[in-house]
């Protein structure tokens, strides 16, 4: 079957099949359709009336239609189109001092209403073994507003045929570029939200993002050597307007590699891809020792999600995730005491707003506006992240506004918002950082890694490493991880390019809770500078 048979094809025969985490397969077509606000509101008041009738003294009704469409290739074939639709409503009460939780795919008022009725009895079951009730952070209802993504084009609305055609300019060009194996794909969710609370809030969100990752492998046939190159895209809280690629948000270093800000060219960047993808084959394997790194932002944006990010979620710190995500070594005490976490030009924010980042809305699953927030300043610990029943834990009258629930029939729980380190205060290039480094590694793109549960002890690969020796790119280097424990490493760091530089980093399918749910979050930094950082060989074996 050639891809246009497959196209066709597609749209036939994919209403009964459900699948799981998704939802129900759904035509291309019915991803642009949208709920009526006043059935919606409907809904939320028959929620409200029923669970105060039955004892609640806080109630809040998520009423969601989470659309996702994930269109998958590799080389000249399209291997899948999935587009799906979750939709219901999702009921949370306080009763007894006590959460309750309940969920339904029943999107009509009585069936609402009974669920409204069962998470309250849910609750009341739950307040007889709880120890303490639950305290809520102040917040006045906002009444009925809206917000929605600013999208200059609707993923959804763009032809499968174009989306296909782009992917298969981006294998071809990878192909011709010199790859033996190329994967495209494209990934667009549209959370359509609606949140009302027992508080007064109405709150109708319109919610999008994006990603178009890639990954292409070159082989040395005379040994079997094969070495992959991902793409070095950013997965965005924007529309389609994202892959209408602008000469101006294109980034160059040094050394020619090309990165990207605030759109893509993805079939540019495969085609770069496939010709590192060989120069990695016959790169230089690197020597163990100590270095100086240079951290593209599509780099260090997985190593702050990792030992920033996470260890300063509340809940881990206070070992509600043990069981399962893990602690975190930035213990309530590390607070009080001004810690310090990084050099003191280290200053990391938290924030659900960045234009263009994944975790930005208007309201977060709480009905609590979003805002910004210092997590470390000046290097030292100053906050947590932390929602509206933890807040009085740290003494706050507010929640920071970072609740989120991956689906209408998932409670909402804290999740990471966005966590950035601040570009560097004074003005600095990539090429002057480097011009400055004796002996050192430039690293961009994510890779492995490993972290201990405390977020501690860690130790992170790369997707491209170029040695660097007298202020001098030299080189592609292979087999490069560097180790660290995360107060040492940040202490490190000696250097950050300006705000010039300023690049997202995202995680798409962020896990956390159980039953485990994904949320999305952007990380965002300009290439920084450490010194003195271990780097092993990963190659090398010890027998």
């Amino acid at each position: 079957m050639d891809r246009r048979q497959f196209l066709a094809a597609c749209g036939i025969g994919a209403g009964g099949v459900l699948l799981p985490g998704f939802g129900q397969a759904i035509a291309a077509e019915q991803l642009i359709e949208t709920m009526d606000v006043a059935v919606k509101k409907r809904l939320a008041d028959a929620a409200l009336t029923a669970a105060k009738a039955a004892g609640a003294t806080y109630c809040d009704v998520r009423v969601g239609r989470y659309l996702r469409q994930f269109i998958q290739t590799r080389e000249a074939n399209v291997q899948g189109v999935t587009n799906t639709e979750s939709s219901g409503v999702g009921v949370r009460v306080i009763a007894g001092g006590a959460w309750g939780f309940a969920a339904t795919n029943n999107m009509s008022p009585e069936s609402v209403a009974q669920t409204a009725r069962l998470a309250v009895a849910i609750a009341k079951a739950n307040a007889k073994n709880q120890t303490a009730p639950v305290q809520l952070a102040p917040t006045k209802g906002v009444g009925e507003v809206k917000w929605a993504t600013p999208i200059r084009r609707n993923g959804m609305e763009v032809s499968l045929q174009e989306k296909v055609d782009l992917l298969m300019r981006v294998n071809g060009a990878a192909l011709k570029a010199g790859a033996n194996f190329v994967n495209s794909s494209l990934f667009l969710i549209n959370e359509q939200k609606y949140f009302a609370s027992s508080d007064g809030s109405y709150i109708d969100q319109d919610i999008h993002r994006v990603w178009a990752p890639f990954t292409v492998t070159a082989i040395d046939k005379a040994t079997g050597k094969f070495r992959s190159r991902e793409g070095l895209s950013a997965p965005m809280g924007m529309g389609y307007e994202y892959l209408d690629p602008k000469a101006e948000d294109k980034v160059l270093s040094p050394n020619g590699i090309i990165s990207y800000n605030k759109s893509y060219d993805m079939v540019e960047d495969a085609q770069a891809a496939a010709v590192q993808a060989r120069e990695k084959l016959t790169a230089k394997s690197v020597k163990p020792g100590r270095y100086d790194l240079v951290l593209d932002p599509n780099h260090l944006g997985l190593t702050i999600h990792e030992s920033i990010g996470h260890p300063l979620e509340l809940d881990r710190v206070l070992g509600y995730e043990a069981n399962y995500a893990g602690t975190s070594f930035a213990t309530l005490d590390k607070r009080r005491d001004r810690f310090q976490y990084g050099n003191e030009i280290v200053n990391v924010v938290a924030d659900k707003v960045q234009p263009g980042s994944l975790g930005a809305v208007g309201y977060d699953d709480e009905g609590i506006k979003t805002k910004s927030w210092p997590l470390i300043q000046n290097g030292k610990l100053v906050d947590y992240q932390a929602t509206r029943d933890q807040a009085h834990i740290l003494g706050k009258t507010e929640s920071d506004g970072c609740s989120y629930a991956d689906s209408w029939s998932t409670v909402q729980f804290q999740r990471m918002p966005n966590v950035s380190l601040e570009p560097g205060k004074k003005p600095l290039s990539l090429a002057d950082m480097i011009g400055n480094v004796e002996n050192g590694i430039y690293i961009l793109g994510r890779g492995s890694f490993s972290i201990d549960q405390q977020r501690y002890n860690a130790q992170f690969g790369g997707t491209l490493f170029y040695e660097i020796k007298d202020g001098k790119i030299t080189q592609p280097l292979e087999d490069v991880a560097y180790q660290m424990r995360t107060p040492e490493f940040w202490n490190a760091c000696s250097a950050i390019c300006d705000e010039r530089d300023y690049r997202l980093f995202g995680s798409f399918f962020d896990g956390k809770g159980q039953p485990s749910q994904v949320s999305a979050v952007s990380h965002g930094s300009s290439t920084t500078r450490f010194d003195g950082i271990n780097v092993i060989n990963t190659a090398r074996s010890l027998g």
